[in-house]
């Protein structure tokens, strides 16, 4: 039997392709229609079509053990339904999310220099007194361009009445993109006649463009500067994109030993040939291990010295040191008054309403109301170091309870969003999923936001947990022109 969309329950929820009496919203039509016409084993062949593509590409992802296994590669989780977005919707966002990023960076950007946004009482100082990422070796450093995060990552959810909002910004070490590349990629070897009939934008000028806002931040005036991507090693969860990038830009693909700092301050790279100066560094390592003379003395996994190669201005590094002082979930809830401060706009995308557990009063009301709210640490990711209240038992409640009144500065509150929906393949049928989107944002000489992004979906029945680490997937996500229907 075909996927008949009578039988789809959209359960309440804003669904991204289907609305309520089990209608495709219009223009979706075409897209439902055609997974409609396939047969059981049509969807049986696409779908083990997309599993071998998959596999014989080598896309994989780590998840780490509790046990002594250690780490796992498992293939990319992929559904083959993909999450078309319309193109005039997609152009606010995108308008949102560089106004957004504009933003962070000045005041990443003031906070190492003057702080005029804590002396004018816009930010609570203790916020910065306390913050986990506030890098003080990076006071007074002026990077190229003033920008501190140059590969942003910011997951957006839509509501249950249709509204996009931003649910928290990744501005250290964001991953994921090479999810997005590769997703497409898939979806055309499975699906090629789809890309026939569907103007659907690019996504595969994305390595050229990292490549162009790495290059604008050399130090050396030069045609082809050297670009270097820092990877902490085979290990890493996210070793593929690293791999992955540099492979596609072009660059070289080092790790810490393969690098030193000299008496000049400039970052050399050791090959056959001999010592070959590096301009840029895309680093995937965390502000802690970069480099073992500033940060963690055991460090193996960053370089001596280069700290002071960048603060010197020899070497460029993206993102910034620092940079994570604005990916925290507290600073998150400011975010709006920033953009007001620097840009004097309003938001384009709004935040989730947020509840400072710093704050007694706010911390009262999320006390009485755990049942009811998601509860984030500061700075984690990845879905860990999280409660959501609905979804929780008695003691998972009460053990939160502790850690928020232990220590109230590393927690924040919001009400569950009721995540919008998606079709998405289960057996021979299409079954509602709660989904996010994670687009890119590049700053360099220039703006760059990938169109669209990494959409996840939490392939759990009733879960709106979307990491992969936590059993979620993805999909291909699709601007398409509509003609404004």
């Amino acid at each position: 039997m075909p996927i008949r969309w009578k039988n789809y329950k959209v359960a309440g929820f804003y669904d991204e392709l289907i609305q309520h009496a089990n209608r495709p919203r219009g223009w979706a039509r075409p897209l439902c229609r055609f997974f409609s016409s396939l047969k059981d084993e049509d969807l049986r062949e696409r779908q083990t079509a997309s599993e071998l593509a998959i596999r014989s590409m080598g896309i994989t992802f780590t998840v780490y053990s509790d046990d002594e296994s250690g780490s796992i590669d498992r293939a990319w989780p992929f559904d083959i339904i993909p999450r078309p977005i319309r193109k005039d919707e997609w152009d606010g966002i995108e308008r949102g999310l560089e106004q957004r990023v504009r933003a962070l960076n000045l005041f990443i950007d003031d906070l190492y220099h003057g702080q005029k946004i804590v002396k004018d009482k816009v930010v609570p100082a203790e916020l910065l007194v306390d913050s986990k990422n506030f890098r003080p070796q990076c006071v007074g450093v002026n990077p190229p361009q003033k920008v501190w995060a140059h590969v942003c990552g910011s997951d957006l959810i839509r509501g249950k009445d249709g509204t996009i909002y931003v649910l928290e910004d990744n501005l250290r070490v964001p991953s994921g993109v090479s999810y997005m590349l590769e997703n497409r990629l898939v979806m055309k070897r499975v699906f090629p006649e789809l890309f026939d009939h569907y103007s659907i934008e690019p996504v595969d000028d994305y390595p050229t463009r990292l490549y162009e806002c790495l290059a604008s931040l050399s130090p050396r005036r030069r045609e082809s500067p050297e670009i270097a991507v820092l990877t902490p090693g085979i290990c890493n969860s996210a070793y593929f994109e690293h791999a992955y990038l540099a492979q596609r830009m072009g660059a070289e693909l080092v790790e810490g030993p393969d690098l030193n700092v000299g008496k000049d301050n400039c970052v050399y790279m050791r090959t056959i040939g001999g010592l070959e100066r590096v301009d840029v560094i895309y680093r995937r390592v965390d502000d802690l291990f970069l480099d073992p003379e500033v940060f963690q003395p055991d460090s193996m996994l960053g370089v001596p010295g280069l700290m002071r190669a960048w603060q010197n201005g020899k070497v460029a590094l993206a993102n910034a040191p620092g940079a994570g002082v604005a990916d925290d979930k507290v600073i998150y809830a400011f975010v709006p008054k920033v953009i007001k401060y620097y840009l004097d706009e309003d938001p384009l995308i709004p935040n989730v309403l947020t509840y400072l557990c710093i704050n007694k009063q706010e911390r009262n009301h999320v006390l009485a109301n755990l049942d009811k709210m998601v509860v984030k640490a500061a700075n984690e990711s990845g879905g860990y170091g999280m409660l959501v209240g609905p979804q929780s038992t008695a003691k998972e409640r009460a053990a939160f309870k502790r850690l928020i009144c232990k220590d109230p500065r590393n927690y924040i509150a919001q009400p569950l969003i009721t995540l919008s929906t998606t079709p998405t393949l289960v057996d021979d049928h299409a079954e509602p999923r709660h989904l996010d989107l994670r687009p890119f944002i590049l700053s360099g000489q220039e703006t760059y936001v990938t169109t669209g992004g990494l959409t996840r979906v939490a392939l759990r029945k009733g879960s709106t947990v979307v990491n992969s680490s936590q059993g979620g997937g993805s999909k291909d996500t699709w601007i398409i022109d509509t003609g404004g229907s």
